[in-house]
């Protein structure tokens, strides 16, 4: 993946990625998600950022992308 293309909009629990990656795909917009502790496990590695993910947008929805995610993440605050 190339850093020029994806820029990454969220890291964190699991929980909020999946809600902000079911947000973004209905609203049209498909995240990339990288999850390096569980290709840390498959690889037969140990891994202490279990649960932790990475939420990746393509630059051309960049900006659209990251207003949904502040309001996801608010909505999760609130």
């Amino acid at each position: 993946m190339s850093t020029s293309e994806y820029t990454c909009v969220y890291n964190g629990n699991f929980i909020l990625v999946n809600r902000i990656k079911s947000v973004l795909e209905n609203l049209g917009i498909i995240p990339i998600i990288k999850d390096e502790g569980e290709s840390q496990r498959l690889a037969g590695y140990g891994s202490m950022n279990q649960g932790f993910q990475e939420v990746y947008v393509h630059n051309d929805e960049l900006d659209k992308a990251q207003a949904i995610v502040d309001r996801v993440k608010s909505e999760m605050e609130a």
